[in-house]
């Protein structure tokens, strides 16, 4: 955050001053002639319903004018949270340094009124011009009556949340060029969804990085995440950081999850644990990738089938009936729709698992010597998950197994219950099953900070092959087979369709491996496995080639 500048911390909403530049795009004449709202200390207006289009051209005008000129008090009568308004109108100059604010509106959509603001940024002798887009709508208000802008952070600021500030001056970490593995440059502007994770790389590594801070017009956050820069006076000096990244794989992977609404996907490379990819298509801006807790649905039966070959439950080719029904201390559970039943002698643990049959995996839970632990034992002594001990370089999460009684034991082994996961988890759970070595995934060379990486004992090398042998049929012969279709190389994959409480449509999981990559995606409510993740698993795998 900028040094040496005084914020005013508002209650859902950053503080903001204006210079005065006067606008004109509406004559306001008859506010107070009995038709419209009525001033500030005016009787209250009878009206009642949605305000009409000439309240909300009168009421959005008198509010864009008393902002242009810097008329915080006067603003903030235009709008239904008069000390929020005005704190944050108030700071829009003292803080954020800027004036000659112009604000052209466009069309109305019946109460939502569009417009853009132009002003100029100021500070140390620097001056840049500011351009963006925003939106207000008009309410009526509830003890007035009178027609009112409803007062939300993103009418001063798109990217305002609650809480935010807008400040200007020196910023809070020196600047950083960004490079893949390859020294290729990473971008915002070329790869959009790393523009959150660039933010935090810069929190965390900028003065390490060698650079110089500059001076920068910002959005300080107040849940206390990186600043997110918006406009550059003084560029300072970039510090150079080296990534894990690859840019082919990460351009790949943010095309493939453009075509999926909330959806994610992370990419790593099995024999070192280096991220290669990670993108995110949220509207939120949430790095799902990294930080997502999801039940993981089917996927989870790779962790699972490794407990039971481990405990020495049964082996990949041992039998797992799948019954239509499987019932575990009073809960009855079912397969998907469409799948048939099979209990004869070639009902094994391999043909379970390419299938994705829930009652071959509910049957074997609780075969001696599993207990309601095994589960959770297996996730953190061998593949290195719910320990809270990853070091990724930024934040992340490193899923959640718990040792669960009840139904929720037999829940958790079909990634249902109370295991979360993110696609992060699960790309490193792939990479520890193909390779039998856990290595902690990251972005960031731990040399850079003398991170201690997370370790694992990994897997014995015998559950390693058969895990890899199920995932290579499931994507050749299995649920898989039409998402990784035409990819050469020695591939594997795992389908999840994850069923979360109140929603119509599961969530879509996938996870894959061609040679060296492995990768893992989640589309919430995005259907099957193969509907929405496993297209973008295919197309990141697809660019690793």
């Amino acid at each position: 955050m900028p040094k040496g500048v005084k914020v005013a911390v508002i209650g859902g909403v950053f503080a903001v001053m204006v210079g005065g530049a006067g606008y004109g795009a509406y004559n306001i004449v008859s506010a107070l002639n009995g038709g419209g709202a009525t001033g500030a200390g005016g009787p209250a207006d009878e009206r009642t319903g949605p305000p009409d289009s000439e309240e909300v051209k009168e009421t959005s005008a008198k509010f864009f004018t008393a902002w242009e000129k810097g008329e915080a008090a006067q603003a903030s009568t235009s709008t239904n949270n008069n000390a929020a308004a005005e704190a944050v109108l108030s700071s829009f100059g003292e803080d954020a340094h800027i004036t000659g604010v112009k604000i052209t509106p466009g069309a109305a959509r019946g109460a939502t009124v569009p417009f853009t603001v132009k002003a100029k940024v100021s500070y140390g002798g620097k001056s840049k011009p500011l351009t963006y887009k925003s939106e207000l709508t008009v309410v009526r208000g509830k003890t007035t009556g009178r027609a009112l802008v409803d007062w939300q952070p993103t009418v001063i600021h798109p990217q305002l949340k609650r809480g935010d500030t807008l400040v200007t001056g020196e910023a809070a970490n020196p600047p950083i060029e960004a490079v893949d593995r390859d020294d290729t440059v990473l971008t915002k502007e070329k790869y959009p969804s790393l523009g959150p994770i660039l933010d935090a790389l810069r929190a965390k590594y900028g003065d390490k990085a060698g650079g110089e801070p500059g001076v920068e017009l910002s959005i300080r956050h107040a849940d206390d995440s990186p600043d997110t820069s918006l406009l550059t006076l003084s560029k300072g000096k970039p510090g150079r950081l080296e990534t894990t990244l690859s840019a082919s794989v990460q351009a790949a992977a943010e095309k493939a999850v453009k075509k999926y609404a909330q959806s994610s996907v992370v990419a790593v490379k099995p024999s070192t644990g280096e991220v290669l990819a990670v993108a995110n298509h949220r509207e939120d801006g949430f790095n799902a990738a990294f930080e997502g807790r999801v039940a993981p649905g089917s996927t989870m039966k790779i962790l699972t089938s490794a407990m039971l070959i481990d405990n020495g439950v049964t082996t990949m080719n041992g039998p797992a009936p799948c019954p239509a029904t499987a019932t575990w201390q009073s809960q009855t559970f079912k397969n998907l729709d469409g799948l048939k039943a099979d209990e004869s002698a070639s009902a094994t643990l391999a043909n379970g698992f390419l299938r994705s049959c829930n009652t071959a995996f509910i049957k074997l839970v609780d075969e001696d010597p599993l207990t309601d632990a095994s589960l959770t034992n297996e996730a953190q002594e061998r593949f290195g998950l719910g320990r809270d001990d990853w070091k990724t370089g930024i934040v992340s999460f490193d899923g959640s197994v718990p040792a669960s009684s009840g139904p929720d034991r037999a829940a958790n082994a079909i990634g249902q219950g109370q295991v979360q996961m993110s696609p992060l988890n699960l790309a490193s759970v792939t990479a520890t099953a193909i390779t039998g070595e856990f290595r902690q995934p990251y972005l960031i060379s731990p040399e850079l900070d003398d991170r201690q990486l997370a370790t694992a004992k990994g897997l014995p090398s015998s559950t390693a092959a058969q895990l890899k042998q199920m995932m290579r049929l499931t994507a050749t012969q299995g649920t898989a087979a039409p998402a990784m279709s035409g990819l050469g190389g020695d591939i594997g994959a795992k389908t999840g369709s994850a069923e979360v409480d109140g929603k119509a449509t599961s969530d879509s999981w996938f996870t894959g491996f061609r040679d060296d990559v492995a990768a893992a995606a989640m589309s919430q409510q995005g259907g099957h496995g193969g509907d929405a993740a496993g297209p973008i698993v295919a197309a990141v795998l697809r660019a690793s080639g």
